[in-house]
């Protein structure tokens, strides 16, 4: 497993742009895997969850630079479907 990190992940629905810090295993090249852990899609929808593989970028918030998970980046390990998210 590679080391863990903290990436930001875009809420979606909220009104403003609202970023959720997430603990996200870091695979190299830019890409990581967004780890298990507290998601209550009742309460707020991630535009990325818990499973998937994200490329990320720096993106600048108030607080300061960031990690971001800005695209979903299909597993090579996982069957292809036409029901795939995009």
């Amino acid at each position: 497993m590679g080391a863990v990190s903290h990436i930001y992940v875009a809420l979606l629905d909220e009104g403003t742009d609202v970023w959720r810090p997430v603990k996200a295993e870091n695979l190299g090249s830019g890409l990581y895997r967004i780890l298990d852990q507290p998601y209550e899609p009742a309460n707020e929808t991630w535009q990325f969850v818990p499973g998937d593989l994200v490329h990320c970028e720096v993106i600048h918030l108030s607080e300061g630079p960031v990690l971001a998970a800005t695209q979903r980046v299909r597993n090579p390990e996982e069957p292809t479907s036409s029901t795939d998210r995009p």
